[in-house]
Formats: C-alpha cells, sequence, structure tokens
C-alpha cells in the first residue's frame, strides 16, 4: 500500500472512531444529527466541541442542550468505543458521508449519524423502499392479507423494509424473502442481539442472503423499551412510505404513521375487520386521509410506481372447488363450518381443501382456512 492510500486509511479509521463514539452517547438523535450539521459533518470537531460551541449551536437550531451532556461525552474513551463497536468482525458501518449511506434517510431532521449492519449493502439499491409495519399480534387475516399483497411484488426490485419483531414485521420480511425480494431489518439493539429470539432464523436469513440489518445502536446495547420509537423513524426515513398493516391507537405502529406524514412520505393502511381492536388505528388513520392498500396495485398507485410486476397464473377449478372456495371468500371457516355448508363427504371435503391449498389458493392457520388470492 502507497503513503497516500495509508494516510487516507488511517484518516477514514480516526472518523470511524468519532462515529463509533457517537453512539454511545445516549442523548437525541436530533441534537446529535444538529450537532453534525453545524460542523459541516466534521465529526471529530463536532464531537470535540466545546460549552461554548454547544450553545452557538443550540442558539442556532433553537434546540436545548441535553442535561450533562458534556459530562456523558468526557466519560466516552474513544479508543475503548472503538474497538467494542468492533468486536464482532461481521459488523460494518455506513456513515452519514457514505455514497452507499440511505438517501432517503438523509432526508429527515433525526437521521443518525452512522449506522451499523449486518449483510450486504449491495444487495439493496434504495430506489423501490418500502416500509411496512404494524401490530406484534397480528390477527391470522392480517397476516395473510400481506402475504397477498406482497405475494404481487414477486421478482421485482422493491425492498420491503420492517422492524423484526414479532407478528406484522415478521411476516412482511419473510414473505419478501418468499418472493424473491430483497429486505431491511432494523433493530432496536446493537447485532449482537437478536429480538425476539424467535427471529433467529430470519434474522440469519437475512443476514446471510436476503438484504441487510440495520442499527444505529453499538454492540452490547439491549433491546430496551425506549430504543423502539427511535428504531422507528429510521424504518420510515429509509422508506419512500409507510404501510400500516394493523395498529391500534396507541401502539409502536401508530408512531411510524405520524412520523411518516412528519417526513411528508405517502401513508398507507390496509383495512381489517371493524371488530378487531388492532383496526382502530387504522380507520383513525383512514378517515385522516391515509391511502387504502387492498391489493399490490394499490401499493405501486399509491407509491407512483411504474414497475412490471409478473402476471399471475389462471389456475382452473372444477365447479366442488369454486364452491368450497366461494364459502371461505368472505371469512376464514373451520373444517366444520365448511362441512355444514357444503354438506359434502368428509373424504371428498379433505381431497378439495388439500387441493386447493397445493394451487396456493387457500392456506390453513389455527384451524380456520383463508382464501389468500
Amino acid at each position: 500500500m502507497d503513503k497516500i492510500n495509508q494516510l487516507k486509511l488511517e484518516k477514514d479509521n480516526d472518523k470511524l472512531k468519532y462515529y463509533a463514539a457517537f453512539s454511545y452517547l445516549f442523548v437525541r438523535p436530533y441534537f446529535k444529527s444538529k450537532l453534525l450539521e453545524y460542523f459541516d459533518y466534521d465529526v471529530e470537531r463536532a464531537f470535540k466541541a466545546d460549552k461554548n460551541d454547544l450553545q452557538q449551536m443550540a442558539s442556532y437550531y433553537e434546540t436545548a442542550i441535553p442535561l450533562n451532556y458534556l459530562k456523558k461525552r468526557d466519560e466516552i474513551n474513544i479508543e475503548k468505543a472503538y474497538n467494542q463497536a468492533f468486536l464482532d468482525d461481521k459488523v460494518k458501518m455506513v456513515t452519514i458521508e457514505d455514497d452507499n449511506y440511505p438517501p432517503l434517510l438523509r432526508q429527515i431532521p433525526d437521521f443518525p449519524l452512522a449506522l451499523y449492519y449486518k449483510g450486504d449493502l449491495k444487495r439493496i439499491d434504495n430506489n423501490h423502499n418500502v416500509a411496512i409495519v404494524g401490530s406484534r399480534k397480528a390477527s391470522n387475516s392480517a397476516k395473510i392479507g400481506l402475504q397477498n399483497i406482497i405475494d404481487g411484488l414477486r421478482n421485482t426490485d422493491i425492498t420491503i423494509v420492517s422492524g423484526l419483531a414479532y407478528g406484522i414485521d415478521a411476516t412482511a420480511h419473510s414473505a419478501a424473502i418468499e418472493n424473491n425480494l430483497k429486505t431491511i431489518a432494523v433493530i432496536g439493539s446493537g447485532l449482537d442481539h437478536i429480538y425476539p429470539m424467535q427471529n433467529k432464523d430470519l434474522y440469519k436469513k437475512i443476514e446471510d442472503e436476503a438484504g441487510v440489518i440495520f442499527s444505529e445502536y453499538p454492540l452490547g446495547i439491549d433491546p430496551m423499551a425506549q430504543n423502539f420509537p427511535q428504531r422507528n423513524r429510521i424504518v420510515v426515513g429509509i422508506s419512500k412510505g409507510t404501510l400500516v398493516a394493523e395498529a391500534r391507537l396507541k401502539s409502536g405502529a401508530m408512531i411510524s404513521a405520524n412520523l411518516t406524514l412528519d417526513y411528508n412520505r405517502e401513508l398507507m393502511c390496509m383495512p381489517g375487520d371493524i371488530l378487531n381492536p388492532n383496526t382502530e388505528g387504522i380507520y383513525h388513520l383512514i378517515k385522516d386521509g391515509a391511502g387504502i392498500v387492498t391489493t399490490y396495485n394499490d401499493l405501486l398507485n399509491q407509491l407512483g410506481w411504474d414497475i412490471i410486476t409478473e402476471e399471475k397464473e389462471t389456475i382452473s377449478l372444477d365447479d366442488k372447488q369454486s364452491f368450497v372456495l366461494d364459502i371461505i371468500s368472505i371469512e376464514a371457516k373451520t373444517f366444520d363450518e365448511i362441512m355444514l355448508e357444503a354438506k359434502f363427504e368428509t373424504p371428498k371435503m379433505m381431497t378439495i381443501l388439500t387441493e386447493l391449498e397445493l394451487k396456493g389458493l387457500i392456506k390453513q392457520k389455527d384451524n380456520k382456512y383463508y382464501k389468500c388470492r
């Protein structure tokens, strides 16, 4: 390596040390982003700002200096923070200065200075990112409805962004992978924590082949409750629009919905059962003007994306198969409920339901059969 390249590498490593140090400084993201902006994205100067600098910056942006900021900052050992942040050699960092930092994320007022990640940034082109958020205790009908929407996007360059939580998040990531789409997971802890652990296989699949896992938190940071609202701003900020699949009036999904509006991005909702408390937030948002999405075409139209999708093959059904499919076209039903309406012999009914499942027209979950498309 020649001397010029060696000096450049050393300079880049010095920058990373200050970005790592900032990641251990747990103050409002908005304050850190404004601090970096005030010093023209010179991360070392921003980190070393003295009391007078901070007062001028705070006055300029009309923001408050976090309590005990200087004390907290001075307690951080730069070298130790850097070494701790990269203990795992699979962990990499992309900073606001890098060309491959997600472009839409630059536009939000409280952008993260840097993101730790696992996976490969080259898998994501960031041209067609859509966020999907919703309840951790999602209904089966919501999961299947979301699966149907994502199924229609198969083999396109759309990237599904979510938070790797239970329920809607996990459904969104899994459906993306099943349909050969890339996916971004943004988590609320260091990358050494997989939360919830039930999603560890999904985490590994995204890391190894299907996309990228991002976090603004360094290694060693637990998935604490206060981290998730901050995580939500990245899920939304990285995306052209947000689809809310289910949400109570007071929920993380509603925080994401409000952030979407704050960031002037497209807000969309997937309607559901009006008796389900998880749809209270959905209909509140729809009444306030959120777009309605029931098919993949609705989503593309809302986002203004002219993307060619695969034509679904026409599936031929005989009269009995069509009759049974029609029985569950309005709502999911149990085997006994279908039998009561169809009045077929049990072996015949089992055969028909199996055939419909093999054709991808229905799914069975929690002892009920759901229509898929």
